[in-house]
């Protein structure tokens, strides 16, 4: 069974990034940070969420990561699912954290329930299929637009339009060259169809 133990990023000062996350998120060894500079350049094709239980605890973690550094790019506001906003950190992934609740039940608290990596894809059935191959099990599935895959590991994975996710995020869907990021399973290291690196959770090499 393929699970996801742990997300990568490649970033420019691993240190300054270490410092960023541990304020703003205080993240565990989920997320692990490897000082790589491949080319890229506009939407890296991917974004990572936090699930949490009310909006004053994605104001909290928001209100967090926009003081150590982090660029607004939606502002938090309620919508119709629920609640939420995005914000770029200063290595330039893109993070959004959001709450199905539009009303608080208790004080702020930097506490999430999942951690969530949503990939954009250029054919939601064609990776869904890839996937399905590779040992995941699907838990929800709309059409050509989204799937969202059961959590056997640390980290939940879901796949969705790539126009639509960078929508999503409040930027272009333009961008080139390397995403910045292998994702930690418990499977062979593979590469899926839209370039997403995939590698045993135990082997990235340089991450902290």
């Amino acid at each position: 069974m393929t699970s996801i133990e742990n997300i990568t990023l490649d970033v420019a000062d691993a240190q300054a990034a270490a410092d960023f996350y541990a304020t703003a998120f205080g993240l565990d060894e989920r997320l692990r940070l490897r000082t790589a500079q491949e080319p890229t350049s506009g939407f890296r094709g991917f974004t990572l969420s936090l699930t949490v239980a009310q909006p004053a605890d994605a104001d909290a973690y928001l209100d967090a990561a926009l003081a150590a550094g982090a660029t607004s790019l939606k502002p938090a506001a309620k919508s119709m699912w629920g609640y939420g906003g995005v914000v770029q950190a200063p290595d330039g992934a893109i993070w959004k954290v959001a709450t199905s609740s539009k009303k608080d039940s208790g004080p702020a608290a930097k506490r999430f329930d999942s951690l969530v990596l949503l990939l954009g894809v250029t054919n939601v059935g064609a990776s869904k299929r890839f996937y399905v191959e590779h040992g995941l099990t699907v838990s929800k599935s709309f059409g050509p637009m989204y799937v969202e895959f059961e959590a056997e590991g640390p980290v939940k994975l879901g796949l969705y339009k790539r126009r639509a996710l960078a929508k999503d995020a409040g930027v272009s869907s333009e961008g080139t060259g390397s995403h910045r990021l292998v994702i930690g399973g418990g499977a062979a290291a593979f590469t899926d169809p839209d370039g997403f690196a995939w590698a045993a959770a135990s082997v990235v090499s340089g991450a902290n």
